[in-house]
């Protein structure tokens, strides 16, 4: 039977960030009709997915979080009455400090959310006020340890680098904290100061005093090897797990298998095409309404750009590509389309290559952009 992955966006938070250009925004007077809308949609593809298993679900945002739980239930309820669910794998929901309490964290675990993905981004307060966050270090740890009393043994926590300010002991500091809690994942990320953010605003006026390119490449590799030497496996460029924790509903994504994707701005990639939904949240409620479709646009993924797509994520993998794999799923060998892209960068010393895969090394990983380029048509 066919699998599929599903992400639901919930676009709701408590404030919005400095640097966050996701959808998102507080608004709680409008939960209830979206996620009566959400269900909505989920009706939309019901049978047309009726002979599909879902393999993993993520429930992102915004802070899903930050809404009663009871709205993430009845989504939850109206998936396992109307799709086949036996064999999910994973099921994770986004969380950030202080937005968790005893009654949240009990009914998340009696509907099935077996991984929590938790926004901390340091434990310095004075860093996290800098870039928007509104939990501090220490509601933080009370939220961990009450997600761990209530028996949640599968958390992410994602950490920020390269923030205003940030020195490498404030990283070393922050990872250090969340190692020593017993996170099972985490995941680090550099800042990017994206448009329309306030950041983007400071930055411009020359507000912000941000490390340099050298430094964020030092903070990097001074996280992978403490990462690495306290028994974390760097799977992926930004993702970090002890053995058998690894984030199974991103590998779909960096696997480029077929997901979708419910919700404002939610992207698909299925029925042998990717589509995408309305960022606009009056068009979504008012379409949904009329018992139409959100999608915005869609295009038919043509297999040369399914193959370089299949490429370059799969080479932020630590295991990078694996031959037989490719050749199963394309039904030509890896050589006879780059061989001359693989020997460059082998000999630049950016790719490592065997009779098994092609990865990127060490130093590919820091120009990977270098090598992907490559990989186009």
């Amino acid at each position: 039977m066919s699998k599929f992955s599903l992400y639901i966006h919930i676009p709701f938070c408590e404030k919005k960030c400095y640097y966050c250009d996701f959808v998102s925004f507080p608004g709680k007077e409008q939960v209830s009709l979206y996620m009566d809308n959400i269900i909505k949609e989920l009706a939309l593809y019901k049978d047309r997915l009726s002979s599909y298993e879902i393999d993993t679900i993520f429930i992102g945002g915004g802070t899903p979080t930050s809404i009663e739980p009871e709205y993430i239930a009845s989504i939850m309820d109206y998936i396992y009455q109307n799709y086949k669910t036996n064999h999910i794998q994973e099921i994770t929901i986004e969380a950030n400090p202080g937005t968790i309490d005893q009654m949240k964290a009990y009914i998340y675990k009696q509907i099935g959310i077996n991984r929590i993905s938790m926004g901390l981004q340091s434990l310095n307060n004075n860093l996290l006020k800098s870039i928007g966050r509104i939990h501090s270090s220490e509601e933080f740890i009370s939220s961990y340890k009450l997600l761990r009393s209530t028996g949640f043994d599968n958390i992410n926590i994602d950490l920020m680098l390269g923030l205003p300010c940030q020195t490498i002991d404030d990283l070393i500091n922050s990872i250090d904290g969340v190692i020593n809690l017993g996170a099972n994942h985490i995941s680090l990320y550099s800042l990017i100061i994206e448009d329309n953010t306030i950041l983007n605003k400071w930055y411009k006026k020359g507000l912000l005093e941000l490390p340099s390119e050298d430094m964020d490449r030092e903070m990097y590799h001074k996280a992978v090897e403490l990462l690495e030497n306290k028994g974390y496996k760097q799977y992926e460029i930004s993702n970090f797990a002890k053995p058998a924790y690894e984030c199974k509903h991103n590998l779909i994504y960096w696997k480029v298998k077929p997901y979708l994707g419910l919700g404002l701005s939610s992207h698909s990639n299925l029925f042998n095409k990717r589509f995408w939904n309305t960022s606009n949240l009056k068009f979504y409620n008012d379409i949904l309404a009329k018992g139409k479709s959100p999608i915005e646009g869609e295009e038919i993924i043509p297999k040369d750009v399914e193959l370089v797509e299949y490429l370059i994520l799969g080479l932020r993998l630590n295991d990078g590509i694996i031959k037989e794999e490719f050749k199963s799923r394309f039904n030509i060998e890896l050589d006879n389309i780059y061989r001359k892209v693989i020997d460059k960068h082998v000999k630049g010393g950016l790719l490592y290559e065997d009779e098994k895969s092609i990865k990127l090394t060490k130093m590919g990983r820091d120009l990977s952009n270098m090598v992907e380029l490559d990989f186009m048509p």
